[in-house]
């Protein structure tokens, strides 16, 4: 089976179940509101795919995640398209206050712990034009060992990311967010990338049913060096009763946060792409 038909077969079947469950779940929407427009959240998850959205979990509300990205879809038959070699993300979100959460997680792809914090600065309304939350990460590489790197310290397995996530609601359809992102890495590879990373994301959702969007997000390194891609990921948001399911394609197979954005090593053109999905479940 080649690349086109494999990729042409999930999309029709994930298009498939995302309708069918539209349909048996169109009498039990929990989410009701009377609030304008402009004061309804930007997007329905907390992230666009898996770039992060300007949506904060609320006061006292827990989240568990579980992100999956299964291996390269190019690899054909023989990992039997991606399925055989997949990362797994865990971790848990809670809401301080409306406007403040913290979250820690784990990911199995070099045993990544990152702890956040994510706190909304301005919020969409008649008198200003975009929700403003900043995000904030702290990072530990637990797969680093003293074998490979003889001196290393407790300091080298850190990593730091900064955002501003920027966001405006245009209509019950469409919203579009802008990211601007800092990277600094303790330890790093010089060959292959910069101690400080400067990005720019664009990400965007469209909804195209009561209970479903299209959502993709894309963002530009402004690194010098070139040996990772910037990272490009399409999705499915699927609302199921005031939570929601994510279903995606990207070039990055890590799904930790910093990992994401400067890790990247798939390459569209060619077919190195990884399927993948986020599942929330909040108490």
């Amino acid at each position: 089976m080649g690349m086109t038909k494999t990729l042409l077969f999930l999309s029709v079947f994930i298009t498939g179940f995302a309708f069918a469950q539209d349909d048996l779940l169109k009498d039990i929407d929990t989410i009701q509101t009377k609030t304008p427009d402009t004061e309804q959240p930007a997007f329905k998850a907390l992230q666009i795919v898996t770039g992060q959205s300007t949506k904060l979990a609320a006061k006292n509300e827990w989240y568990i995640v579980v992100a999956h990205r299964f291996g390269d879809v190019s690899k054909g038959f023989k990992d039997f398209f991606g399925l055989d070699n997949a990362s797994t993300k865990l971790g848990a979100i809670y809401g301080i206050t409306d406007g403040i959460s913290v979250s820690l997680s784990r990911e199995t792809n070099l045993k990544t712990f990152e702890g956040a914090v994510k706190y909304k600065l301005v919020k969409q309304s008649e008198n200003f034009p975009v929700d403003v939350v900043g995000y904030n990460v702290m990072a530990v590489n637990t797969d680093l060992n003293k074998d490979n790197y003889p001196n290393l310290q407790f300091s080298d397995r850190l990593s730091y990311l900064t955002q501003a996530l920027i966001s405006r609601r245009f209509s019950d359809k469409f919203s579009l967010q802008l990211t601007p992102s800092y990277v600094h890495k303790n330890l790093y590879e010089p060959l292959v990338e910069d101690k400080n990373q400067f990005l720019t994301g664009l990400g965007g959702r469209y909804k195209i049913s009561k209970r479903i969007s299209i959502n993709a997000e894309y963002f530009v390194n402004f690194d010098n060096h070139s040996f990772y891609k910037n990272p490009l990921s399409l999705g499915m948001d699927i609302e199921t009763g005031g939570h929601v399911f994510q279903l995606l394609f990207t070039n990055s197979q890590l799904n930790s946060d910093i990992g994401y954005l400067t890790n990247a090593a798939g390459r569209w053109e060619k077919g190195q792409i990884f399927f993948g999905f986020n599942l929330y479940r909040v108490f």
